[in-house]
């Protein structure tokens, strides 16, 4: 079943990437392996969004599909960010975190639908 809760701790999550890829870029590191973060079902709102907690109907629902999609986005671009960041291309990372940049986009649209969702739930 779609939980609030749940919801909430996805955005906060979500959110801290900002500051992960900020440290990366200072540390040339990353905390998690390229490959894990680029994967949107091993973070803890994917583990929750493809568990078995939601029912078919909330897998049904328009909310459900569109943070999919963006979720999945989201940790693709998410990824190749850190791998720039720790194979020497800061600079090119730095553009593509930079305000108005696809990514930040891309984080904001996740939010929102995310919030969105948490709004729908009684």
């Amino acid at each position: 079943m779609a939980d609030k809760a749940e919801i909430e701790k996805g955005v906060a999550a979500h959110g801290m990437w900002k500051a992960r890829l900020s440290m990366a870029l200072e540390t040339g590191k990353s905390d998690k392996s390229i490959d894990t973060i680029k994967v949107d079902n091993q973070c803890d709102f994917g583990k929750w969004l493809y568990g078995p907690s939601l029912t078919t109907a909330d897998k049904a629902t328009t909310h459900y599909k569109i943070i999919i999609d963006l979720h999945a986005k989201f940790h693709q671009a998410t990824g190749h960010i850190a791998e720039l960041a720790t194979t020497g291309k800061k600079e090119e990372a730095k553009k593509l975190m930079a305000v108005g940049s696809d990514y930040t986009t891309l984080s904001s649209k996740l939010t929102n639908a995310m919030m969105d969702w948490k709004k729908s739930l009684a």
